[in-house]
């Protein structure tokens, strides 16, 4: 079979999209994809001129044959006698098409169609792609307990795996590769860079939140899957090799391999996403720092514009501006002038600098004065040094132990008390025992998140902390229930639930 890019012809499909009238030739084209959507066999021309969308005014009949007709010599179209209306000889004899897309018709159309959508798409940060992609490798991990599984359910799962994991990547890369410069043209105007600022945050937090939380389910959940890792892939690469053409033993084994080392290769890919080691850190954690450095470009640029509306200058169109100059003087003596004046190359006696005794007139050029040496706090601080010796420097080791020792019991206090809250089991608030003062304070910070979130007293909530590391949900008991809790602040007391801490 050969190959149809290979084709001598192939280039002339495309004749189209560069020739004089190709708004109407793709007018055209357009009804003809239509039409195949829609399962139509074949067109006539006055179907043509009527369900086209023209650009301008729609042209005469004719001038839609002609069309059609060059669309026909192009290879894009396919023409055949039309003998459906033939009612007389007079008919029969006078030229009558119906045409309809050509194979090579389709496939430069649906080119040109992927090609306006990719330019189109917007990327984006697909947080709903990391939910779909846990609930796969759930899945996955289900099928692969069961004995045996079931092939036709495990292929599924992995291909939708694959395509899922695919646009994610995707869309990630395009998206951090674009907002640098999405960041730079918003610059221009203020009003943009106010309100995309503020949903280009809220969009930035989200997503972080949901990746921090997801990559590190779906990390366990394939790490789960490592020991049935050969045994997967191979039966994804055996039902691929299916659908090969009929061989010998030899070549069914090379089309087995192949897919299969296409297979490995896409689960890989997967594993350096979510996984990392030693040497390097996963994509995932990669992606995550990208947009984390994202938001304080962007409140740089916002602190740029508020600079240039507070009226500070900007070096650079100060230096443009000088360029200008220097190009307008009349005379090379100007120029002269010009640069003394610009950059202060003017006496400087004034400032009476005793580093010399030699006596120079005020009106001696800078040229002609001799070098004086200055100071290097003197020109890196602006102030002279103070005379004397120098002060002494003061030991503060024992300062510093004192914090050091301060911050290592803060987070030991704050270790233990996660312990002793996320125990990653559900159970009754009445049932926490006595809680101490930084364990109370922690069980009230994530009590406070969740009732937060809660818009009924007697739903169910779950939610997580803002730093990504605990989660907690609540499940209200009945109403007349009542819990109380000892600590070393007091009592608390309130309707008692049946709540879950775990570490995320």
């Amino acid at each position: 079979m050969s190959n149809p890019a290979m084709h001598p012809s192939a280039p002339l499909l495309f004749s189209h999209v560069i020739a004089e009238n190709s708004p109407h030739y793709r007018a055209i084209l357009g009804v003809f994809a239509t039409a195949k959507r829609q399962f139509r066999l074949h067109l006539r021309p006055d179907d043509v001129l009527a369900e086209a969308s023209w650009a301008g005014a729609p042209p005469s009949l004719e001038a839609v044959q002609h069309a059609l007709s060059q669309l026909v010599a192009w290879g894009n179209l396919q023409a055949q006698p039309d003998t459906a209306r033939v009612a007389t000889i007079e008919d029969f004899y006078r030229k009558r098409l119906l045409y309809r897309m050509t194979v090579g018709g389709e496939a430069v159309e649906a080119g040109l169609q992927a090609f306006s959508e990719t330019l189109a798409r917007r990327a984006e940060l697909q947080s709903v792609a990391l939910d779909d992609i846990r609930a796969r490798l759930i899945s996955i991990h289900e099928l692969m307990n069961e004995s045996p599984p079931d092939s036709a359910k495990v292929h599924g799962a992995l291909r939708d795996l694959v395509h899922i994991f695919a646009g994610l990547a995707n869309n990630a890369e395009s998206f951090m590769a674009g907002l640098a410069r999405t960041i730079e043209l918003q610059r221009a105007d203020v009003s943009a860079v106010m309100s995309f600022k503020t949903r280009l945050i809220d969009y930035l937090q989200r997503f972080i939140g949901e990746l921090v939380t997801r990559s590190s389910q779906i990390a366990e959940l394939l790490l789960a899957l490592a020991s049935v890792e050969p045994s997967l892939l191979r039966i994804a690469a055996e039902r691929d090799a299916r659908n090969a053409a009929p061989e010998d033993a030899s070549a069914n084994a090379e089309v087995l391999r192949a897919r299969l080392d296409s297979w490995t290769e896409r689960w890989e890919g997967l594993r350096l996403w979510f996984l990392s080691d030693d040497r390097k850190s996963s994509q995932a954690e990669l992606l995550r720092a990208s947009a984390l450095s994202a938001i304080p470009r962007l409140l740089q640029a916002v602190s740029l514009l508020h600079e240039r509306r507070a009226g500070r200058s900007d070096r650079a169109a100060d230096f443009r501006h000088l360029a200008l100059w220097f190009a307008e003087v009349p005379t090379v003596a100007d120029a002269h002038r010009l640069w003394r004046a610009a950059f202060a190359l003017s006496p400087a006696r004034h400032l009476a600098l005793a580093m010399t005794d030699e006596k120079i007139s005020a009106n001696t050029p800078w040229r002609s004065a001799p070098g004086i040496t200055v100071l290097p706090k003197l020109r890196e601080q602006g102030v002279l040094p103070t005379r004397g010796a120098p002060p002494k420097i003061l030991d503060r080791s024992r300062e510093r132990e004192v914090l050091a020792a301060r911050v290592a019991e803060e987070a030991a206090q704050t270790e233990a008390a996660r312990a002793h809250l996320a125990t990653n089991r559900e159970t009754h608030l009445s049932e926490l025992g006595r809680l101490d003062t930084q364990a109370f304070r922690m069980f009230l910070a994530l009590l406070g998140e969740a009732l937060a979130a809660q818009t009924n007293p007697d739903e169910p909530v779950e939610r997580q902390t803002g730093d990504g590391t605990l989660a907690i949900r609540l499940v209200p008991l009945e109403s007349d229930s009542h819990a109380e809790l000892k600590t070393e602040l007091g009592r608390f007391c309130g309707r008692d639930h049946r709540i879950l801490i775990r570490r995320t």
